[in-house]
């Protein structure tokens, strides 16, 4: 009778006990090389098979950063196919969401991650100085992250969307939908209410920073009291209209 069955079942064994043993804090690493060091794992507890940590996202300097507790566990009949395949959850969620992990990429489908609304002035810089306020909801068809741009489609939400500089609030609820084809993620923007109305369009590509042009439109009612806040990061067109540029 042959050896190498006994030989291959032996490796796979001793791989998975490799697995099972090895500590958590080796899934920052991989992050971190992923994503430019903009999203790492910061008290990790438990190993690769399963463990909790803080899931950090932090701006392209590292100076400021918000942190999600995550949980995770290993679907180990993945492991007879050769891949990684975890159930994630934040926020100690009932609701869990699968991650694939492959050699130059990992898959996300059908999450939901809830994010307060300064983890948007991590990802553009220039809106640090609005104090933004509001929540964020991450619902993610399927997205594959590899070294270039996404692959994929995912909808940001901004719901009760304000500023610590505004009078009013909320300014409205916002959405975003990206589009990534692997080399380029395009991103729309439009209002679904709210007095404040905002719309353009984005775009991102691996080792370039995000560009975005869009518009904001004031109401006369408003113009008193939202023009200044819109003058600290766009241009002012008329009354009540503004353009705007992220980079």
């Amino acid at each position: 009778m042959s050896r190498w069955p006994w030989i291959a079942f032996g490796l796979g064994v001793y791989a998975l006990g490799l697995i099972a043993t090895a500590p958590a804090s080796l899934i920052d690493a991989n992050l971190r090389s992923r994503t430019q060091g903009r999203l790492g794992l910061v008290e990790a507890r438990g190993t690769l098979w399963s463990g909790t940590g803080q899931l950090e996202l932090s701006d392209a300097n590292r100076r400021n950063a918000i942190a999600k507790h995550i949980a995770w566990r290993m679907r180990p009949a993945y492991l007879l196919q050769g891949q990684l395949h975890y159930d994630v959850g934040f926020d100690h969620a009932s609701r869990l969401f699968p991650v694939a992990i492959f050699a130059s990429r990992i898959e996300l489908t059908a999450a939901e991650i809830n994010l307060p609304a300064a983890a948007l002035a991590l990802a553009v810089p220039k809106l640090a100085p609005l104090e933004l306020a509001g929540e964020l909801t991450l619902r993610i068809a399927r997205l594959d992250i590899a070294r270039g741009a996404p692959r994929g489609n995912a909808t940001l939400q901004w719901r009760a969307a304000g500023s610590a500089l505004s009078p009013v609030t909320p300014l409205g609820d916002y959405e975003l939908h990206l589009e990534g084809d692997g080399s380029v993620l395009r991103a729309s923007l439009r209002t679904l209410q709210g007095p404040l109305q905002l719309a353009g369009q984005g775009s991102w590509s691996s080792g370039r920073n995000p560009e975005f042009t869009g518009t904001a439109q004031v109401p006369p009612q408003h113009q008193q009291q939202l023009s200044p806040l819109l003058r600290l990061i766009a241009i002012e067109r008329g009354a009540g209209s503004f353009a705007l540029q992220l980079r």
